[in-house]
């Protein structure tokens, strides 16, 4: 009698794989912390920690860097989250480290940047030696490249060309005091996986991920919200127009895009069609130059 073949999807082979690197991480490293922003990759780690741990509750607290230029929708989504997993929220505010003069004011208006020296700082001040992020390897041309387990400096820093060999997903987690690791349980997903995930599981996102009538002006052929943060320029035309987000950053630098996918199911099917990556597509901090990401990351971003 032949015995049945056992079979393991796509989506099952990058959810066991996701939650053996957690559970590697807490095993091996004292104080992780797992970066929370109400956006949806962090959301699908936040389930995916909950798989890991379960019936437990989940071992670590969850960080947001706030910028101050947030999306109210996601905001919101953060906190009721937070509240119903009775999770520890710690949040390392921008606003806060300008008024005490950290940070110094971006002269675009933007504060992507200056997100990195608050991030190092909380690292250091509730010596975190593990950062769980949500970045993805499809995402961009920095992120292909870097490890599962990205291991930082004692002052935050990634260097791209010293990177450890993660051969048969053995992942080493050796470091000094004040050095720490980045860990990046979705980097083997694609942006449809993350869809296909966020379907099976029935996870709520913020609405914004979903289409919706918003006002928009056009600047450097993308869509950005009109708010506080992003008003009409001379020459440009405030207008309304159906949109949603692709991914979730800071309102003062996130576009949206053109779109009437309005449940799951309909983003699977336009997420199939594109040949863009979200970044690519909405994210103008993006565009300063070919290595914008991967300066930023060898300072210390996510």
């Amino acid at each position: 009698m032949t015995a049945p073949a056992y079979q393991v999807s796509h989506l099952d082979a990058l959810e066991a794989e996701s939650i053996f690197v957690m559970r590697e991480v807490v095993a091996e490293m004292e104080r992780p912390v797992l970066l929370f922003s109400g956006g949806k990759d962090s959301i699908v780690m936040l389930r995916l920690a909950q798989k890991a741990f379960a019936p437990a509750n989940i071992p670590f607290p969850v960080m947001h860097v706030d910028t101050g230029h947030n999306f109210p929708e996601v905001i919101e989504y953060r906190d009721r989250r937070v509240a119903e997993l009775g999770l520890h929220l710690v949040v390392a505010s921008v606003p806060e480290a300008l008024a005490r003069g950290l940070v110094r004011e971006s002269p675009d208006g933007t504060r992507n940047r200056i997100q990195t020296p608050v991030l190092l700082e909380a690292v250091e001040k509730h010596r975190f030696d593990a950062l769980f992020g949500g970045a993805r390897r499809d995402e961009e041309k920095a992120r292909a490249k870097e490890r599962v387990f990205s291991f930082r400096d004692e002052f935050g820093q990634w260097d791209p060309k010293n990177q450890r060999p993660e051969l048969w997903a053995l992942y080493n987690g050796r470091h000094h005091p004040g050095e720490s690791i980045r860990v990046f349980p979705l980097s083997n997903w694609t942006e449809l996986d993350v869809w296909h995930y966020i379907a099976r599981e029935r996870i709520a996102l913020p609405s914004i991920y979903y289409a919706h009538e918003r006002a928009v002006v056009e600047r450097d052929g993308m869509l950005y919200a009109v708010n506080e943060f992003i008003r009409p320029r001379a020459g440009e035309e405030q207008f309304k127009a159906r949109v949603r987000y692709r991914t979730v950053g800071d309102a003062s630098c996130t576009a949206a895009v053109r779109s009437d996918a309005d449940t799951v199911e309909k983003v699977i099917e336009e997420v199939a069609a594109t040949r863009i990556t979200e970044r690519g597509a909405t994210r103008g901090d993006d565009r300063v130059s070919e290595a914008a990401m991967e300066d930023r990351k060898r300072e210390g971003y996510f």
